[in-house]
């Protein structure tokens, strides 16, 4: 008897299992602008974005990704990480270059002030952003410890010799080589934070605007959607994250 109350007392004694809890951060291909069906006002947050399909598998599920969000507009967001925590995701970067202002010059101006405006973006990428995505990811680490930490990134827009006419094919590659080193930038950020990346552009490899079957918005109304990933380009989303959890 005396045993038994024992094993009774450490069992009362023992910590109860923390229930799992998934915080998605991030910027509009987090919050699933271009997929439809929003909520969260002006953050879009899209019932078929890649955080909502996830979420549905756990107990606790707090989406705050908006769009617009840049690295240093993260900290409301932040307020959602606890230490019971137990998986963030993040998509975050491409505002800080400020995405929306290099597809509105590539979209309005010649090939010459887009090839410059682009080349502008990637300066950016590679002298300041680091910096930027290694406080980032160091402030969500600090913020919920124990959990796992995935960060995704961005496609490419184009499926090299599409018949596009919406962009030349100057832009186009523009665009799609400074997706290229946007990934390889983030991807080093990821490794020295100990996280894991998802790299989606094999995953979106022939499902560009303009293919025939495009998984990013053109240029559309309302046009914030423009340039984002549509419904199934968010389900590719979800499966290339699903795919790296297993």
């Amino acid at each position: 008897m005396g045993l038994m109350a024992g094993v009774l007392a450490v069992a009362l004694m023992a910590p109860a299992p923390v229930a799992p809890e998934y915080v998605a951060l991030g910027d509009s291909y987090a919050s699933g602008a271009g997929a439809g069906s929003y909520s969260g006002g002006s953050c879009r947050r899209s019932a078929n974005a890649h955080p909502a399909l996830r979420g549905k598998d756990f107990p606790s599920f707090r989406f705050v990704a908006c769009s617009g969000a840049t690295t240093r507009s993260l900290k409301p967001q932040f307020k959602a990480l606890s230490p019971a925590t137990t998986l963030v995701t993040v998509t975050v970067g491409g505002n800080d270059l400020g995405f929306a202002d290099v597809m509105t010059t590539c979209t309005l101006k010649g090939d010459r002030a887009c090839v410059s405006r682009v080349a502008k973006a990637v300066k950016f990428i590679h002298e300041q952003l680091p910096a930027r995505l290694d406080a980032t990811y160091a402030t969500i680490r600090s913020s919920a410890p124990a959990a796992e930490l995935v960060v995704l990134g961005y496609p490419r827009l184009f499926t090299p010799n599409d018949r596009c006419r919406t962009l030349s094919a100057a832009k186009r590659a523009a665009l799609n080589g400074a997706a290229d080193q946007l990934s390889e930038v983030t991807a080093a950020a990821v490794a020295r934070a100990g996280a894991r990346y998802v790299d989606v552009r094999q995953a979106f490899a022939g499902h560009g605007v303009c293919s025939g079957e495009p998984w990013i918005n053109a240029l559309v109304s309302p046009t914030d959607d423009s340039y984002h990933p549509n419904k199934a380009g968010q389900a590719a989303y979800f499966q290339a994250l699903t795919s790296s959890l297993w």
